[in-house]
């Protein structure tokens, strides 16, 4: 199992600009040079000032993509793909690492705040209108457009089937807030009654279920498989309601643990201690605003409170500025486009 970060910042970070000179412009200004051996260091300085362009460098919030070594819903060369969340826009932090909405085969989602919903709608849409999205939507289709096949089914209310739209792995009790929140945007089929997030993705509810039972998934990798199993953390109690979020422990066939509980409230909750005891790596969402929200835990907390055999497990994430750490105190500080592999 391969672990990227392919966004690791908070839900506030904005990102910064940054002053570049073209290639082509450089190329140029070299010439520029070597043809006039005089030119002094201002005039170097204006030239480049003239050439220079204004780049934004934004930050695209918090995402993880989860690569398991096992045949992928799209039958195409590769592993299966499985975004953790999907961020503030999906679509930039995909194009970072050189993917799209067509190299993804699921996604889990934990909460339903935006800068881990933004992407859904981008990602349902595309994957819809994508007539070679799986390899058996094309025959599927059978050269009709998706509206138009949907619309003539003898069933007209009835969906694409599951083997040609990407799996959504979700707890139960996040589901409806997602549909409210993602709903309008995804009412878009022409024709069409009754669209829903159903229309768009292949729902797999795991975690804890009406009836009391626990649902896991099993993800193969290799020789060997990885069971994926919802964790619950209080986030934040907003109109005197509780917003869970759902991270996830992963737990190899082998033993080895990973732990991702995503955005949690309190730096080592009650009800995730030995979770926290018994993962062997921790993506640990980590504040470092002057202003605390008090939604995450902040950096001064993890460096004062938290046990150095925690401390040595946890990968930081879900930061605007870069926190500052004593060297060798914690396992690392994500980066975007950070990979690891585990069992490590």
């Amino acid at each position: 199992m391969r672990i990227t970060a392919i966004g690791v910042h908070s839900a506030f970070a904005t990102g910064a600009y940054e002053e570049v000179v073209l290639t082509k412009e450089v190329l140029s200004l070299v010439s520029q040079i070597i043809q006039s051996p005089n030119i002094s260091e201002e005039e170097v300085q204006a030239e480049v000032n003239s050439r220079s362009r204004r780049y934004y460098l934004p930050k695209w919030h918090s995402n993880f993509l989860i690569e398991f070594d096992m045949p992928n819903k799209r039958s195409k060369p590769g592993p299966y793909r499985l975004l953790l969340d999907a961020g503030g826009d999906i679509r930039h932090a995909l194009k970072s690492i050189g993917l799209s909405s067509a190299d993804i085969d699921g996604i889990y989602i934990s909460h339903p705040h935006n800068d881990h919903i933004g992407g859904m709608e981008y990602l349902g849409l595309t994957t819809l209108f994508n007539p070679v999205y799986t390899k058996s939507k094309r025959e599927w289709l059978d050269n009709q457009f998706i509206a138009d096949k949907l619309f003539l089914e003898p069933e007209w209310w009835s969906r694409p089937p599951h083997h040609v739209k990407p799996d959504l792995f979700i707890h139960r009790k996040v589901l409806e807030p997602l549909k409210r929140a993602i709903g309008p945007g995804l009412d878009t089929l022409q024709g069409v009654p009754d669209v829903s997030i159903e229309t768009y993705f292949d729902i797999h509810l795991i975690g804890k279920q009406e009836g009391g039972e626990t649902v896991k998934q099993i993800l193969k990798d290799g020789n060997g498989y990885w069971t994926m199993v919802p964790i619950f953390a209080m986030h934040v109690i907003s109109s005197s309601e509780e917003m869970a979020s759902y991270g996830i422990s992963l737990q190899h066939s082998e033993g080895y643990n990973v732990l991702l509980p995503t955005d949690t409230q309190h730096i080592m909750p009650t009800q995730l201690q030995s979770h926290y005891r018994k993962a062997h790596r921790i993506y640990m969402d980590c504040e470092t605003s002057p202003f605390p929200s008090r939604v995450h835990p902040h950096i001064s907390d993890l460096i004062n409170n938290l046990s150095p055999e925690i401390q040595r497990k946890c990968l930081l994430y879900h930061y605007d500025g870069e926190p500052q750490v004593p060297e060798g105190m914690f396992y690392g500080i994500l980066r975007t486009g950070d990979a690891h592999n585990y069992p490590d």
